[in-house]
Formats: C-alpha cells, sequence, structure tokens
C-alpha cells in the first residue's frame, strides 16, 4: 500500500479531476436535473492516463490508485450538483438571494458530516461491505477488466454494449442490471412499486401524488427501518454484554461494529444538530422564530437529515436508484405540518438535501474499492477506506469552492435545479388539512411492508422508492431482469452468478456511458 501517496503531483490531479467532475454536475443538474453516475467516467479516465507513456502517469496503473481517482470525480459530481448547487437554489427561487450564502455554509457542512458517517458506518451489519451497491461493482469491474483482459474484459465489454444499445432504445438498463445482482425481494418490491406508479394515473385514473401515497408510504416504512435499526444495534450491545458476541454477533466479518454504528450515527445527530445552529445564526433564523420554534427546528433538522442519510443509503445500496427528491419533500410536508414559517422551511429543505447523495455515493465508491483491494487483511482495507475518504474530501472540497464561485453564472441565466421549483411552489401553496390525514393512513401499510420483509430485505422502503418514481419502463426492466436471472440460475446452476454478474455490471457502466455522454451533449 506504500503507492498510495497523497503527494503534491497526486493532490493537483486530483483537483483537476475534481474540477471537471463539478463543472460537469453543476452543468447537467440545471439543464436536465439529473446527475448521471461519473464513477464510470472517473474510471476510464483514470484507465486511459494509465496508458499514457511518460513516467508521472505510471503510479496510475495501480488499481488502487485509479479507484482513488474516480473516487474524487464522482464526490465532486455529486457533491456540487446534489447536495451544494439544489440548496442553494431554493433562495434564489424564493426571491432570498441574501440566504445563498448561509445555504451554502450550511449545505457544506451537511455535506461533509454526511460522507464522514457513512465511512464509519460502512461494512457494518447495517450498511454491509457485501451488499449490492450496484455502481460501485459496475465501477470495479470496469476497472478490473481494463487491468485484467481476457473473459473478464469479454463479458463486460458485452454488457457495456448492450447497456449503450438497450439505453438508446430507451430502456433504463442500470435497472436491468441490477435485477441480476440486487436482492431479489427488496429488488422485486421496487420493481412492483415502479409499475404501479407508473400506470396508476393512465390506466387507473388514480394520482398517488394527490393522495400523498408514495410520501405515506416513506414515512412508515422508513419510521420501521430506524426502529429496526435501533433493535439490531441494542441486541448486539446485550449479546457483546453477555459474552456472547463472538458466537452469535451477525458483525463477525465486518470490520465496523453495532458500537461503531451507534457512535457514528450518535456523533451524526449531534454535528447535524450544530450544523442547523450555525444555519440558523447566519441565516437570521433567530429573529424569524420564538425559542420554542428554534428548538423543535434543531431538533428536527437534525433528526431529518439522519433519517434521509440513512433511507437513501438503503435504498442506494440495494437498487442503486435513490429518492433523494422524494425523501426531501416529504421532510418538507412534516415541517409544514409543524407551523415553520417559509424562510425555516427553505433552509430544512436545503439542509436535508445536502445530505443522502453523498451517503449514497460514499457507499458506492468504497464497495468500489473494497472489491479491488480484495483482502482479508483488516488494516489493509481500513487504509485504502480511509485514502478514499481523502479522495472524497478534495472531491467535496474543490465542490464548495466551484459551487461558490460559480453558480452566479447559472442564477443569472435563471438556470436552477428544475427540483427547487417544485420545493419553491410547495411552500408558497401550503399544504392542505386533509395532508396529515393521507400520510398518517399510508403510514401505516408502508410500515407493516417494512416490518413483514425485515431489516434485510428492506422491502418497504425499496417499494416506496418505486412508488416515488414515475418510470414504468424501469419497473419492466427490473422484474424482466428478475425473472431472467431465476431462469438462468436454474438451468445453469449457482456457477453461473460470476459471468451474470459481471455482464450485468456492464449492462450499468453502458447505461451510465450513455445517460452521461447524452446528457453532456443536450446540455451544451
Amino acid at each position: 500500500m506504500n503507492h498510495l501517496k497523497f503527494d503534491f503531483p497526486f493532490v493537483i490531479f486530483s483537483i483537476l479531476v475534481a474540477i471537471l467532475g463539478a463543472i460537469i454536475g453543476m452543468q447537467i443538474i440545471v439543464t436536465l436535473g439529473i446527475t448521471p453516475n461519473t464513477s464510470i467516467i472517473g474510471a476510464l479516465v483514470a484507465i486511459l492516463i494509465a496508458r499514457i507513456p511518460m513516467q508521472i502517469f505510471y503510479r496510475y496503473k495501480s488499481l488502487e490508485n485509479q479507484n482513488l481517482i474516480q473516487t474524487t470525480i464522482s464526490s465532486a459530481t455529486f457533491g456540487a450538483a446534489n447536495s451544494l448547487l439544489i440548496p442553494i437554489g431554493l433562495p434564489f427561487v424564493l426571491g432570498r438571494p441574501d440566504l445563498i450564502i448561509p445555504m451554502l455554509i450550511g449545505a457544506g457542512i451537511a455535506l461533509i458530516i454526511d460522507a464522514i458517517i457513512l465511512y464509519r458506518v460502512f461494512d457494518s451489519k447495517l450498511f454491509g461491505a457485501n451488499e449490492t451497491w450496484p455502481p460501485g461493482v459496475a465501477t470495479a469491474e470496469a476497472l478490473k477488466a481494463g487491468d485484467q483482459g481476457g473473459k473478464k474484459a469479454k463479458y463486460l465489454g458485452i454488457g457495456i454494449a448492450g447497456g449503450v444499445a438497450g439505453a438508446w432504445a430507451g430502456i433504463p438498463m442500470s435497472a436491468f442490471g441490477v435485477a441480476f445482482i440486487g436482492n431479489i425481494w427488496a429488488l422485486s418490491m421496487f420493481g412492483i412499486g415502479l409499475l404501479i406508479k407508473g400506470y396508476s394515473l393512465p390506466v387507473f385514473n388514480v394520482d398517488l401524488d394527490q393522495y400523498y401515497i408514495p410520501h405515506g408510504m416513506m414515512i412508515g416504512a422508513g419510521v420501521v427501518a430506524l426502529a429496526q435499526f435501533i433493535i439490531t444495534i441494542t441486541k448486539d450491545r446485550k449479546a457483546r454484554l453477555n459474552d456472547q458476541a463472538v458466537a452469535t454477533s451477525e458483525d463477525v466479518g465486518n470490520t465496523r461494529t453495532a458500537r461503531d454504528v451507534s457512535r457514528a450515527f450518535g456523533f451524526g445527530y449531534v454535528a447535524f444538530v450544530v450544523g442547523a445552529l450555525i444555519v440558523a445564526l447566519i441565516g437570521g433564523l433567530i429573529t424569524e422564530l420564538s425559542l420554542g420554534q428554534l428548538i423543535l427546528f434543531l431538533v428536527f433538522a437534525a433528526f431529518a437529515a439522519l433519517a434521509t442519510q440513512i433511507i437513501v443509503g438503503v435504498a442506494a445500496m440495494h437498487s442503486g436508484w435513490f429518492p433523494a427528491f422524494a425523501v426531501t419533500l416529504i421532510s418538507l410536508i412534516i415541517g409544514m405540518l409543524l407551523g415553520f414559517p417559509p424562510i425555516a422551511l427553505a433552509f430544512l429543505v436545503g439542509y436535508t438535501a445536502a445530505t443522502g447523495p453523498a451517503f449514497a455515493d460514499m457507499g458506492y465508491d468504497l464497495k468500489s474499492g473494497t472489491l479491488i483491494r480484495d483482502t482479508k487483511d483488516m488494516k489493509v482495507e481500513l487504509y485504502g477506506r480511509k485514502m478514499q475518504l481523502k479522495s472524497a474530501m478534495i472531491g467535496f472540497t474543490v465542490a464548495i469552492v466551484m459551487v461558490g464561485l460559480f453558480h452566479n453564472v447559472f442564477f443569472s441565466q435563471d438556470l436552477v435545479p428544475p427540483v427547487d421549483r417544485v420545493y419553491a411552489a410547495t411552500i408558497e401553496a401550503g399544504i392542505t388539512g386533509n395532508t396529515g390525514r393521507y400520510l398518517l393512513m399510508w403510514a401505516i401499510p408502508g410500515a407493516l411492508i417494512q416490518l413483514i420483509g425485515g431489516p434485510k430485505r428492506q422491502m418497504g422502503i425499496l417499494f416506496a422508492t418505486g412508488l416515488l418514481i414515475t418510470f414504468p419502463l424501469a419497473g419492466w426492466a427490473v422484474i424482466s431482469g428478475i425473472v431472467i436471472r431465476l431462469l438462468i440460475l436454474k438451468l445453469k446452476g449457482p456457477q453461473a452468478e460470476a459471468t451474470m454478474y459481471t455482464t450485468a455490471a456492464g449492462f450499468i457502466a453502458g447505461d451510465a456511458l450513455y445517460s452521461f455522454f447524452n446528457a453532456v451533449w443536450k446540455a451544451r
């Protein structure tokens, strides 16, 4: 691991690719409203650089260094777009440009806290390194194929070609690929949710959003999921106190224990409260809120940030898709029910929106790193993750600086992330008296589904995730992928899994490549 060094040339190169990632993220989020997965792009850039016949680039022949570069660029892209530009776009849309810098400071704080928490809970029982994290798998497979060649490169290449062709035809190949490597129960519920949402209005003339069905489902599933997390941690502590940890704890094989997780989330909650207080002070909320409202705001903002990252992280871990916009909207609706004034709601939305995407993206990057390192030596694995955290922090820092310097280039042209207009319209319109009743009513089935599926399958969270996304083709892609996967396993047996895995990673990579270059082309 001596070749993993953050010397001056490596840091400078990391900063340069982070600047590229931040520019790409900002440009695409304001024009198309989405941020494509740039981990694959970062991996391909690193692979190409490794083949430049100059001594300065020889170090990039190392897969670990290539993975550090892709970690940097993906962190910068997601950080600049999802975690920073979306939050600061809201005060601009609301006609309060004076609050942009306070919002940027708050979002930057939340972004850093988000990444640190994921780093401290990754490879625990709750966020296992052995879980799917699909984009991380695709990135690792791309790096390995570029290094090894042979059959792995062949099947990955077939998958990439299929992914590009399918994406060109309008088929969400990332959803299709995920179906081959994710938890079948979780993904089945995800696919069913996508189909129900996609056809509820055109076929049955029922607008699920009008009755807050997806939002209520996610609230119910989210509450149960949080309770399951707490119960899991509590059980593990009791087992350790009874000296049964070695025999009974499911932490065996994990580098992070239940104690690590409880400490990480404990630190996270306190840090989020402090961050919310800083936002309240510099944003002038002290004069807007009474003492009771201020305390409620701090407690709820921290809770919403923590809950968002857990829900988004679980969805991303199992499906590669995360409903960050929808979960933030849920926090906004609850904040409105609590009676917060518009300015406090704007800060609540920005603060919550900053968490989640970074948590998910960091999970993808660490999954990729785990597959690249492929070691049973805990010290080597933890050292590698620490290096990835450094790379991510370079990406996030560059993202904060780039957004601070250049956000006005976009805002002066009235270019803001489209989702900000949805948040602003919701704040300005208020909510009807039936909203709370609908949320409570639909929270019950969401809670029951999550309870039945248990903490491993996360059926409630994934079902609600599907209900929050209007993309029926993705539902068909997931369901058909699961059916094909089961048929292949029945005909070929478990030995077919390795080939399926690599090919599926190709589908995800091909979809990401096509989506990225198509988005860049449209954003010109």
